[in-house]
């Protein structure tokens, strides 16, 4: 596999926040699939935080299952930005399955 010098930088900076995802979409090498594959788990990890943290807004017994899938979702980003220091296109549990970057 042939990697260019950023591919490892914008793997991780991927994961960091909606910013971060934002500048590697824009800064990216278009043909490089390490990248696109990180920024799709990302940008999946991003909606499913975003849409639990709406959600958990309800308080509650809602509240404490989305408290839970949080923490779930903390995991996973932790695992990505593992796997893109690595450079692995390893699909994340769960989530890993979603492409919605094509």
């Amino acid at each position: 596999m042939e990697t260019n010098t950023n591919t490892k930088s914008h793997s991780i900076l991927s994961y960091i926040t909606w910013i971060g995802w934002i500048v590697v979409l824009c800064i990216r090498d278009k043909e490089d699939e390490v990248v696109k594959h990180h920024l799709n788990q990302s940008l999946v990890i991003n909606l499913a935080a975003t849409i639990v943290n709406i959600i958990s807004r309800v308080g509650g017994v809602v509240g404490t299952i989305c408290g839970i899938l949080s923490l779930c979702i903390f995991v996973f980003w932790i695992i990505g930005i593992v796997r893109a220091a690595k450079l692995s296109t390893e699909p994340l549990p769960v989530l890993g399955g979603i492409q919605l970057i094509k």
